[in-house]
């Protein structure tokens, strides 16, 4: 007796859980189904978001990355922002500071002070925006500038 309950009981349990497979209907909340063309619609506008954003990236240069060619003539003024990297590739200029200090020249390791004169193939930097640069003395200066600067 005790072995037939347990069957018909079994056999209840599993009539309840096959009914529930049975009636249920896919993609429904409790059973849900992504299809494949689902699938491939959200993967296509993945892919366009991606490209969209590579392509704004190659499109928007970031101001200041590459180093510029300035041609300079005597008596002007190349005043350069804080971080500017300056390189005097030829002709002749003097330092411009303030009282703060003068231009770093990292390939020395030293501080050009005010009217110091700039050495060819040597890397300065600006350390703050408060109208340090170089003076051109002689016509035909070319320099090298990564950053903001401006001619005057």
């Amino acid at each position: 007796m005790k072995f037939k309950k347990t069957i018909v009981t079994l056999g209840v349990a599993g009539l309840l859980l096959g009914s529930t497979v049975v009636f249920s209907e896919p993609g429904s909340e409790s059973d849900p189904i992504v299809s494949l063309s689902y699938l491939n619609i959200k993967l296509e506008e993945i892919r366009d978001y991606i490209d969209e954003k590579l392509d704004d990236r190659t499109e928007a240069p970031v101001a200041g990355d590459a180093l510029v060619v300035v041609e300079l003539q005597s008596g002007q003024v190349l005043e350069g922002e804080a971080g500017t990297e300056i390189i005097k590739r030829s002709g002749e200029a003097v330092a411009i500071a303030s009282r703060l200090g003068g231009l770093s020249d990292v390939t020395a390791g030293t501080d050009i002070a005010d009217g110091g004169n700039v050495p060819t193939n040597h890397m300065l930097i600006v350390p703050r925006s408060d109208g340090r640069g170089i003076f051109v003395t002689k016509d035909k200066t070319f320099v090298m500038v990564r950053g903001a600067y401006n001619i005057r």
